[in-house]
């Protein structure tokens, strides 16, 4: 009753060699070769934007529209979501990417000339830090915490139940 029905019935089972040594003379008569395109998303950054129209819309078994308006929905679906991306990447791609480079710029230019000469000045100053925080904990925390331990170490604490 769906279009399930349609794909398993219109399905062609060839064997890949074959395909492939069929289509050779093809693309070799007309002499341009077509590569494949490249993936312009090699890391998957945006995996989750794969949406597809069986993402978006799926009908359950127990309630079908007619083919013709599912493959209708469908087509319309993909057109306009192609033809709307092409049109926005069209009018913004450009701006959006000067803008990105101008502030990718600015904060690797912030990062290489203030950021890490900061850091580096205050892990230059850390030694010296740390024999002063040292030499003072010795004078006056340690001394204290010393008295402090003799003192209350001889407090005995007893527990009885009734």
């Amino acid at each position: 009753m769906g279009l399930e029905k349609e794909k398993s019935d219109t399905s062609i089972i060839m064997d890949e060699d074959e395909f492939n040594r069929s289509i050779e003379p093809i693309l070799s008569k007309k002499g341009k070769v077509y590569a494949a395109e490249p993936d312009r998303d090699p890391n998957d950054v945006n995996a989750h934007l794969k949406v597809g129209f069986e993402d978006v819309v799926a009908e359950p078994l127990s309630a079908h529209s007619f083919d013709k308006v599912w493959i209708g929905s469908h087509a319309a679906f993909e057109l306009v979501k192609f033809v709307i991306y092409r049109l926005l990447t069209t009018l913004l791609a450009v701006p959006i990417a000067f803008i990105l480079g101008l502030v990718f710029a600015v904060l690797s230019c912030i990062h290489i000339w203030l950021v890490m000469p900061v850091i580096q000045s205050c892990l230059m100053l850390l030694p010296s830090v740390q024999i002063v925080w040292r030499s003072l904990t010795d004078m006056f925390i340690t001394p204290l915490f010393n008295s402090m331990g003799k003192s209350l170490s001889s407090i005995q604490v007893q527990t009885t139940e009734n």
